[in-house]
């Protein structure tokens, strides 16, 4: 015949269980705890004290204060020689940058003017370069020459003046402060 198993039986071999874990093992664990603490003490005491007295050498022989300003000095001169060299790098760059475009836009108008006879008009603008100019003097033989007109460096529209003043037209950019009629203005005809 198989017995039936009541909570309460269940219950005390629960308990039973719990009791013999708790004497096995709260004993362990403080033989563990004592033994880890003897091997500390024994072994890892003499490699902490070696590594202690390595160390404490060797902090000795670090940097000194004088040592670090003169360090900090010397990188501070370094700085204020490079860095203005490599900001002027940038705004030299743009300059090129315009002179190279302004060349491309003054072919595209001489190839203009060998097509059509003439180069667009102040009205017509740099834009007949890449759409047919609508407003009169429509071209002939007119076909794209740009793709696309391009910005100056400084994302300003370059100045187109046809005729100019003493020559077939006027081509440039207001330069990097973006005043027409001041030093750093870039002519298609200066360069």
């Amino acid at each position: 015949m198989e017995q039936e198993i009541t909570v309460w039986q269940l219950v005390l071999w629960f308990l039973k269980i719990l009791i013999l874990a708790l004497i096995v093992g709260i004993p362990f664990l403080v033989f563990t705890v004592l033994i880890s603490r003897a091997v500390y003490n024994k072994f890892l005491k003499k490699v902490e004290k070696r590594l202690e007295e390595k160390y404490s050498r060797q902090r000795s022989g670090g940097f000194t204060l004088i040592e670090v300003l003169v360090v900090l000095i010397i990188l501070g001169l370094l700085a204020a020689i490079i860095v203005p060299r490599v900001t002027g790098q940038a705004e030299r760059a743009k300059v090129d940058q315009t002179k190279i475009q302004l060349r491309a836009l003054k072919d595209a108008l001489e190839m203009y003017k060998l097509d059509n006879g003439m180069y667009p008009t102040t009205q017509q603008g740099l834009n007949a370069l890449v759409e047919k100019p609508e407003i009169p003097p429509e071209p002939q033989r007119w076909r794209q020459y740009l793709d696309k007109l391009p910005k100056d460096p400084w994302d300003r529209d370059y100045i187109y003046i046809s005729p100019g003043v003493n020559k077939p037209f006027e081509l440039r950019s207001a330069g990097p402060d973006g005043e027409e009629g001041t030093d750093d203005d870039i002519s298609v005809w200066d360069i």
